[in-house]
């Protein structure tokens, strides 16, 4: 069963390459979804995959990568769509 999550991760999350560490955990996973900086300083990104892939990486983001210093992970509510691959996408 494939699960979609949608989540903003605050805390010390840009200027530390905490986008291509998503990228590549996503790649390493199999999982479709984007990722991308925020201005309000954090860093949005859509997951979707098979059920214990997506949670996996929900673990990950609890981390991030040497450098990062993760507050927190907000989980959005909001119904969003996902196309094959996984992509960077531009700031917002």
């Amino acid at each position: 069963m494939t699960r979609t999550e949608h989540v903003v991760i605050h805390g010390r999350v840009q200027g530390v390459g905490f986008r291509v560490w998503v990228q590549h955990q996503a790649q390493l996973h199999g999982l479709d979804g984007w990722v991308r900086n925020r201005r309000d300083g954090a860093v949005e990104a859509v997951i979707s995959g098979p059920q214990d892939a997506v949670a996996a990486m929900l673990k990950a983001f609890a981390q991030g990568p040497r450098g990062a210093t993760v507050e927190h992970v907000e989980h959005l509510t909001d119904h969003v769509t996902v196309s094959d691959g996984f992509e960077v996408l531009a700031t917002r």
